[in-house]
């Protein structure tokens, strides 16, 4: 991220028209989305507060409106009402109070008698002292602005670092009780899961103590924006380890996935049932967020921050960066999350391009059918077939790997630049989404998935492929709005 002092980075936001510049500066950029939601200026990062209510989807993202920098964080509003086409509300929840003085940070949303409460972590600091999180709340309002309650829920709990964030609420029909969880760290540097308990939404906030996960307890040093999920029949437990080494992507400290198992909130323990497993196998991805209030037991939608907490992008000298993932849908399958785009996108097809002719459009659908046996495809690579982004598989392997490490525009190096999974069976469905600046892959109906921010540049705009047994690509209609709504 760019350098800033903290004058520039804490910020207040006074009025709208101090950002015009900023938004018309980043929506000139060529890497801007089109079926993507991004930051109307400065830097998005994790989603939050993500529910279905009254027949609209509500979601709100993390976002510090003056660069690419964390810096002063707020809540900024988005709706749909098919989670395909978004438009922009404009800013929920600012920093503005005594317990949120130095950001709103991520949290969770509940909707409860016909109204939505939503759940962050307030930061307060004064001077050069450690920041002091809270755990506060706040009431939407029709015009999508948040009131605040007067004070927040609770303080930090003493037992633990001042790194206690990420709220997620939980209502259990078995113990009749509501649950807030946090992402935490203990007193000798391990990350963790603190539990809070009531009886009531709103208030009677007791600390109930350290979610037991075994196997896990020496699992990196900070666990953030960690959430239980039920997911067909089965317990989920989603959290952001940070801290540890995973094969192949190099330095690279931060990861996000799950662990399925069962929950006790009796005992608040959660037993797993296998391995840490990691959500997206691309190179962007973090700090996944879930619609926990469907009707449907069946059907959980997430949608993730396309980046990293210490990622830079070349749209960091814009002055913006970062969007969210496509929506996808979960189900489990052979104890694993399978996530699938959701299907409402095949409505934003538009022409079918014809595959003989080796150009991609900006923004694509691609389907591919492939034979039981190796596999090469280069997306983004020059007229000349130089270059571009490798997608590769070998069949007596069973690996599939992604390389971006061709591409003009390189960043993130030291992560590593390429990713490698082994698939339970043959290779034998692709469905590719890009985008101006990124990527999704679904791989094989959803048994694993690559997400990456691309950048290619004018020259990298041709594909070619080994033999497969079919492909269609289409264009794609654009599904978010870029309106100036402060």
């Amino acid at each position: 991220m760019n350098t800033r002092s903290n004058d520039e980075k804490f910020r207040t936001l006074t009025k709208p028209d101090e950002l015009l510049a900023l938004h018309e500066k980043a929506s000139s950029s060529v890497y801007r989305q089109s079926i993507h939601i991004q930051p109307v200026s400065g830097l998005l990062n994790d989603p939050n507060g993500f529910i279905y209510f009254n027949d609209t989807w509500h979601l709100f993202y993390q976002w510090c409106p003056w660069g690419a920098f964390h810096g002063l964080k707020h809540w900024y509003h988005v709706t749909s009402e098919d989670l395909i086409t978004w438009k922009n509300e404009g800013l929920c929840i600012r920093p503005d109070t005594y317990f949120d003085n130095k950001g709103v940070f991520s949290g969770t949303a509940l909707p409860y008698n016909d109204q939505v409460y939503l759940y962050y972590t307030g930061i307060h600091r004064e001077g050069n002292r450690k920041p002091k999180p809270y755990t506060c709340m706040a009431r939407l309002s029709e015009n999508g602005r948040a009131r605040k309650f007067s004070g927040p829920l609770f303080g930090p709990s003493p037992d633990y670092t001042e790194n206690q964030r990420d709220p997620k609420i939980i209502y259990d029909a078995r113990t009749r009780k509501y649950y807030i969880l946090l992402g935490a760290q203990t007193k000798d540097k391990k990350g963790c899961i603190i539990f809070y308990e009531s009886d009531n939404q709103n208030s009677g906030w007791k600390f109930r103590g350290q979610l037991k996960v075994p196997g896990f307890e020496d699992f990196g040093y900070m666990w953030e924006c960690p959430s239980i999920e039920r997911i067909s029949g089965h317990d989920v437990l989603i959290f952001c380890p940070q801290g540890v080494h995973l094969e192949g992507h190099g330095e690279g400290k931060n990861h996000s996935g799950y662990i399925i198992g069962t929950m006790d909130y009796g005992t608040l323990t959660f037993t797993p049932d296998g391995a840490f497993h990691e959500l997206d196998f691309g190179f962007d991805s973090y700090a996944a967020q879930c619609v926990s209030n469907l009707n449907d037991p069946s059907k959980t939608i997430l949608m993730s921050w396309m980046g990293l907490p210490d990622g830079k992008y070349p749209t960091d000298k814009e002055g913006w960066s970062g969007c969210l993932t496509l929506p996808r849908e979960l189900t489990i399958r052979h104890r694993r999350l399978i996530q699938r785009p959701v299907a409402g996108l095949r409505k934003l097809r538009k022409d079918t391009i014809s595959p003989g002719f080796g150009m991609l459009p900006s923004v694509a659908e691609i389907n591919i059918s492939i034979y039981p046996k190796d596999f090469d495809m280069q997306l983004f690579s020059k007229a000349d077939g130089t270059g571009g982004f490798d997608i590769r598989y070998n069949s007596s392997t069973r690996e599939i790997t992604i390389d971006r490490s061709k591409m003009d525009n390189r960043f993130d190096k030291d992560f590593g630049e390429v990713r490698t999974r082994i698939l339970d069976n043959e290779l034998t469905q692709l469905v590719i989404y890009i985008d101006h600046s990124s990527i999704e892959i679904f791989v094989n109906n959803g048994d694993a998935v690559f997400t990456s921010r691309l950048f290619p540049t004018e020259a990298e705009r041709y594909y070619q492929l080994s033999e497969c047994t079919s492909i269609s690509i289409w264009e794609m209609s654009p599904a978010v709005t870029d309106d100036f709504i402060i």
